[in-house]
């Protein structure tokens, strides 16, 4: 799935450099969109690509998910992956319009960490891009995970710690001939 998500942005950043330069305006948020979901449509979800765009453009801030099968959201906040859930809480708890920008960073921080924390399969890096007219800023591994559980005391058996009562090994034979039905 990441080999897929990776090609089809690069794909899709390629073709928004195609379209800038052929119309000599930058591209809205809503063209990248749209033609991502027109895409993915295509192949009707077997490219396995489900993406958060979010940027800035003439008409103000977007944030859209996009999902494989080409269907799109826009909403305040977003999550997508397999900690969305837990992510998703927080924002519900902590969202609210027109939040200065250190306090949205601090809720999509304590969102992704709460993603990391409450799923096994999710990654272990907090990276955040905030996008602004004219800028974009990352900062890559803002916080790092705790490591997954793992027992101080690890359980390890001696060989033959556990009793079998007996050990029986079968031979079968299966005779198939011709006429045989199932039907019986």
């Amino acid at each position: 799935p990441s080999v897929a998500r990776e090609n089809v942005t690069e794909m899709m950043s390629s073709n928004l450099t195609l379209h800038r330069l052929n119309t000599g305006r930058e591209c809205r948020v809503n063209t990248a969109v749209t033609m991502l979901a027109q895409y993915l449509f295509r192949y009707q979800g077997h490219i396995s690509a489900a993406l958060v765009v979010g940027g800035v453009d003439c008409t103000g801030p977007s944030l859209f998910t996009v999902y494989p099968h080409g269907s799109v959201d826009q909403l305040p906040y977003v999550t997508m992956g397999s900690g969305s859930l837990a992510a998703m809480a927080m924002y519900e708890a902590g969202y609210q319009d027109n939040m200065e920008k250190g306090a949205a960073v601090n809720l999509v921080r304590a969102a992704i960490q709460s993603g990391i924390d409450n799923d096994l399969g999710s990654g272990s890096n907090v990276d955040i891009t905030v996008i602004t007219m004219g800028a974009v800023e990352r900062h890559r591994n803002l916080d790092k995970a705790q490591p997954k559980y793992k027992s101080k005391n690890p359980l390890s058996y001696a060989a033959g710690t556990t009793r079998f009562w007996n050990e029986a090994i079968t031979k079968h034979q299966i005779l198939i001939t011709e006429g045989d039905t199932m039907d019986e």
